[in-house]
């Protein structure tokens, strides 16, 4: 089933198919809102490219992230969500109903549109940080630090997200080293005097990492001493990227207000946004938290923020 632009505008319009877009999915077609949502590049979003989870409430043996999708998608589905394997690439948020076009040309109207994109994790670019991905090459401390526990594991990062991540691992990890470029970190003053006071915590300041080492996992790192110029190596079995992540708002940035990180605007305590009947969820609106569970939990309330606007016909 396709909407194109000639078909009568759809309740809800749900861009995006991680834990926020699936959850807003569940709560708006179990509302009796007919429900279009857009899969994306990436169906089932950053959790597919992680192994277990283990931090989501209901799964006690933990679950691998991908499966973890497939029962969201399964769920949306079974309460008549339709599922479109497309990726959006344009929107147009200046007319009502507000219109969605995707790379199979279709253009959809929405009466509401709840946009769930999330957020990228940037990346060093070194093609052994991709195949080593979820095989000791992280970039959330708090989702996969558990998996390390009394191991040597590495940051690499000189900002906030660095040395947050860095005092998740120091309670897990038996070290942590921490390589930042420049010589001092960015982070605010109070992050810094907490991970520079801790005995498991070791700082290499002009500090670029070369290449993560292993074949099957993260064995070591090698990594090149800008001021002596030498190059050399140190065993790990854990390496965590914390150089920031990016929200994916590239699309709507001509028509949303974004924070000085570039993250959707959300009015507090909602999901709305600048412009009325378009909602926020997930990453693409949390630099903070950044989890599975509270995305879903966005997810939810853009969800009930979309039935509410529906039912007041604004």
């Amino acid at each position: 089933m396709s909407h194109t632009s000639s078909s009568a505008p759809v309740s809800v319009a749900i861009i995006g198919s991680g834990p926020a877009g699936y959850t807003a999915a569940i709560y708006a077609t179990r509302a009796g809102l007919d429900v279009t949502l857009y899969e994306g590049a990436q169906p089932g979003g950053q959790l597919t490219t992680t192994t277990d989870v283990e931090n989501y409430p209901g799964y006690p043996e933990g679950i691998l992230g991908s499966q973890m999708m497939l029962d969201f998608k399964k769920q949306a589905q079974r309460f008549g969500t339709v599922i479109q394997n497309a990726t959006v690439t344009k929107v147009n948020f200046s007319v009502y109903p507000f219109q969605i076009t995707t790379d199979t040309g279709l253009t959809t109207l929405a009466k509401t549109v709840i946009i769930a994109t999330g957020a990228s994790a940037k990346w060093l670019g070194l093609e052994s940080e991709k195949w080593l991905y979820g095989r000791g090459v992280s970039a959330c401390a708090t989702c996969d630090g558990f998996f390390f526990r009394g191991q040597e594991v590495a940051v690499v990062g000189g900002g906030d997200t660095a040395a947050e991540e860095t005092q998740h691992l120091s309670k897990l990890c038996k070290k942590v080293y921490v390589f930042v470029r420049g010589e001092k970190m960015r982070a605010s003053h109070i992050m810094q005097q907490r991970i520079m006071n801790k005995p498991n915590i070791s700082l290499f300041f002009n500090t670029e990492v070369k290449e993560i080492v292993g074949d099957e996992a993260v064995v070591g790192v090698r990594l090149f001493d800008k001021k002596t110029q030498t190059t050399y190596g140190l065993p790990i079995q854990g390496f965590f990227v914390a150089i920031g992540h990016q929200p994916n708002t590239d699309l709507f940035a001509p028509y949303l207000e974004l924070n000085a990180k570039g993250y959707i605007h959300t009015i507090p305590g909602s999901t709305r946004t600048n412009i009325p009947g378009v909602f926020a969820a997930g990453d693409v609106q949390d630099s903070v938290y950044r989890q599975a569970v509270t995305a879903a939990g966005t997810g939810c309330m853009a969800a009930l923020d979309a039935e509410r606007f529906l039912a007041l016909g604004e």
